[in-house]
């Protein structure tokens, strides 16, 4: 299966991208997060596609997925 999303130290400084793009999976979701819509998102750059913006999507959910969390007990004081 192809890797929709990569990181590679060389392009934009080894953030995850869309492959075969410059897109950062950041920008996409600070442009959802700001209002636009999938669609619009789409228009300001003709190399993303639909399935692109998808994986993204899915690459920001299983990353904060995969995180940890330690409890901390209360401190008292």
């Amino acid at each position: 299966m192809e890797a929709w999303v990569i990181r590679d130290p060389e392009v934009m400084l080894g953030k995850p991208v869309v492959a075969g793009t410059r897109i950062t999976v950041e920008e996409i979701l600070r442009r959802l997060a700001a209002g636009e819509t999938p669609e619009e998102v789409l228009a300001a750059h003709p190399r993303l596609t639909p399935e692109g913006l998808r994986a993204a999507l899915l690459y920001a959910a299983e990353t904060l997925g995969a995180e940890v969390y330690y409890p901390v007990p209360d401190k008292v004081a």
